[in-house]
């Protein structure tokens, strides 16, 4: 069941809305003034807001800002309830981070039919999020697979042969002091790459082989936090 937030400081308004809605199928969660909306957008995670603009305190427009720029909501559709008379509000509304509005007094069909609107919208984006952070993990895989095996076989022989000069009757310390310095190389190789895969915070994906994507490593610090 899709859960709806209803923020509108009408007590009669919220009960109309939540008669239509539960009507319909959906949840209500309700909250009559902004403040509280936040609070509860923030801890109960609805599917979708509908947030008047005219509310006295925190106004509508300053929620749809504070959501829309919060991680935790900021992939929540919002659609906008307005009078005819705030026909003004709505492109600054709209900037703010709300999908739609609906002016008042509500249309039924209208109403059930932009709310479902919007619900396919955001599951497509959640559905578009999920597949690219599959593509980003598949490249990162790919990325450490590249980027650490030749040092991890560097090590693999190293201790190889250190293994087979122990088992020398007279072995060499120049030869096994030499390939402990090959391992402790190829262990910084492989810090150097995990702090660099650690310090990306948006990652460029990039053509590899065999269809295949890697993560840019050697970009000039574009992606990278500072």
């Amino acid at each position: 069941m899709k859960k709806i937030l209803v923020i509108d400081d009408y007590p009669d308004n919220v009960f109309l809305l939540q008669d239509r809605l539960e009507h319909e199928g959906f949840e209500v969660i309700k909250a009559y003034e902004g403040g509280m909306g936040i609070q509860k957008a923030i801890e109960e995670k609805p599917d979708l807001i509908l947030l008047d603009i005219m509310m006295p305190g925190v106004s509508g427009l300053e929620v749809c800002k504070k959501l829309s720029n919060n991680d935790e909501t900021k992939l929540i559709p919002i659609i906008l309830l307005t009078a005819l008379t705030e026909a003004e509000n709505l492109k600054d509304g709209l900037q703010s981070g709300a999908f739609d509005y609906i002016k008042k007094p509500f249309n039924k069909t209208e109403l059930i039919a932009r709310i479902n609107s919007a619900l396919r919208f955001s599951e497509t984006n959640k559905f578009l999020l999920e597949i690219e952070k599959i593509k980003t993990f598949a490249a990162t895989v790919v990325t450490a697979n590249h980027e650490i095996k030749q040092p991890l076989t560097l090590i693999n022989l190293s201790t190889a042969a250190i293994r087979r000069e122990l088992g020398k009757e007279k072995y060499s310390s120049d030869v096994i002091i030499k390939r402990v310095e090959f391992i402790e190389n190829a262990a910084k190789d492989i810090i150097k790459v995990l702090e660099k895969m650690g310090a990306i915070k948006k990652p460029i994906i990039t053509p590899y082989v065999n269809n295949l994507n890697i993560v840019d490593l050697q970009s000039d610090g574009a992606g990278l936090n500072k």
